[in-house]
């Protein structure tokens, strides 16, 4: 394999060619060139269009089950082999440390797993017949086709993990796919593709494609040849493609939230501190669920606050591949700035700075925790995306849960209790797809529901629910007088 700080992705659409100038990737710690890609001008993007509808339209060409399932294992087991490689070069792309994204990296594995296990065992259904005279001497049954052709648009904050629940699902359907990684971190997504191919899958059902401009990137994504379109990113963004599909087109999008706690009074702060701390800055706290608004009672707040600072305070922030590293930097200098703007107002309005709020460098920004900032300022109702946790003080719980409601955002909410009356109260009061009890809103696995509600999401991810999504339920009904029940 050749260093990947050095190499140079051409044009992975076989029989393209584009005019379009590539796209130079830079490590977010340092901001120093590791890599480019090549990008795809109008022509490019109409070949791999064309050539990904030609591919499903003929059905003779369809892969077969047992094909795919082949391919996902060999992939799986060649990321085994490569597992730290991988693991080092999404690091220094993503600025994600490298013990973090060693997680990454086995995930991405046990995703196309996922993939493998759904397809072994989901395969329609029988409908019921002959329980009416007017379905006698009738028997239906449903099996799964492929979609059609995919578009997956993908984020930066996890560089191949986000791939292979996009790509994954894809492929497992039998569906031609396009990814387009996000231009901050494409590396990983061609490594992932080129391991697809390597492992046997014919290159034409799997193209990377960077258009070379934000307009030709919607172009492609509501073409009308595309069936399913597949965003992770900026709600801004992720609406306004949606109002843009072909009619029949369906969708997943997956955007942010301002992920809420509720830390009732009776709360283990020895088991809640860890937890809280590492949900809040995990991946420089860059995670569409990451921690960011803690409610907790009057009687611990100010203690719980503390502590979390305290943990926050010993958190090593640096270079992300380097093995000790906690904390890694910003995806761009713009979002240090960022986050110095935000807590900057937020202190000029009321809210006490309890520790970090100052950058370390242009790249990393220290881990910051902010007691009762204002309820209108950006920290309290804006995804902050970046190493800041706020702790507000309620006095009563049912007022707490409302103002964790009151955004236009619901994604996965937390509770911390040893009640389970309150667990439930909590359960049954928050507005998120999922509630996690004594555990922190980050918390995932890969077969699970994930799912943003409101202006966070449409439609329902995880690697069992995508891959279903990708396929459409096809019917037989056989009408014979030799049925009979």
């Amino acid at each position: 394999m050749s260093d990947a700080t050095q190499h140079r992705y051409g044009l992975l659409i076989p029989g393209a060619v584009s005019r379009s100038d590539p796209v130079t990737v830079h490590a977010p710690y340092d901001r120093r060139p590791i890599g480019s890609a090549a990008t795809a001008d109008e022509a490019a993007v109409e070949h791999a269009l064309a050539t990904a509808y030609r591919l499903f339209r003929d059905r003779d060409a369809w892969l077969p089950a047992a094909r795919r399932i082949e391919i996902l294992e060999k992939a799986a087991a060649l990321m085994k082999e490569r597992a730290e490689w991988l693991a080092l070069e999404a690091a220094r792309e993503g600025g994600k440390p490298l013990l973090d994204s060693r997680v990454e990296v086995a995930r991405a594995m046990d995703s196309l797993k996922i993939c493998v296990e759904t397809l072994r065992t989901d395969a329609g259904e029988v409908i019921p017949m002959a329980v009416t005279a007017s379905s006698a001497n009738r028997m239906a049954f449903t099996q799964t086709e492929p979609i059609g052709v995919v578009v997956a648009v993908s984020a930066f904050n996890h560089p191949l993990n986000l791939i292979a629940h996009q790509v994954g699902p894809a492929v497992a359907a039998g569906c031609p796919v396009l990814v387009k990684p996000a231009k901050a971190t494409p590396l990983s997504c061609l490594r992932f593709v080129e391991i697809l191919r390597e492992a046997g899958l014919p290159p034409e059902w799997c193209l990377p494609v960077i258009p070379q401009g934000n307009e030709l990137a919607t172009r492609m994504a509501t073409d009308a040849r595309v069936a399913f379109l597949s965003f992770i990113g900026s709600a801004k963004v992720g609406w306004e493609l949606r109002g843009k599909l072909a009619p029949g087109a369906r969708c997943a999008l997956e955007h942010g939230g301002a992920a809420p706690v509720i830390v009732a009074a009776d709360a283990d702060l020895a088991q809640a501190v860890p937890l809280l701390t590492k949900g809040g800055f995990y991946h420089a706290g860059q995670v569409c669920v990451s921690v960011q608004r803690i409610f907790a009672d009057r009687a611990i707040a100010a203690e719980l606050a503390g502590q979390i600072a305290a943990a926050a305070g010993r958190l090593r922030v640096g270079e992300p591949t380097l093995a000790d590293t906690e904390v890694g930097p910003m995806i761009d200098p713009a979002e240090v700035r960022r986050l110095e703007d935000w807590i900057g107002r937020a202190v000029a309005g009321g809210g006490k700075l309890v520790c970090g709020g100052r950058r370390l460098s242009d790249t990393c920004f220290a881990p910051t925790v902010l007691l009762d900032p204002p309820a209108d300022a950006e920290v309290s109702t804006q995804e902050i995306f970046g190493p800041v946790v706020c702790v507000y003080t309620y006095d009563d719980m049912d007022r707490a849960i409302a103002q964790a409601n009151s955004l236009p955002v619901a994604f996965q909410a937390a509770a911390f209790t040893r009640s389970i009356d309150t667990a439930l109260r909590c359960y049954r009061r928050l507005d998120a797809s999922a509630v996690m009890v004594n555990d922190h809103t980050a918390f995932r696995v890969d077969w699970m529901p994930f799912a943003g509600l409101r202006a966070s999401g449409h439609g329902v991810g995880g690697i069992p629910h995508t891959l279903r999504d990708m396929q459409v339920r096809k019917m037989m009904v056989l009408r014979s007088a030799e049925i009979r029940r």
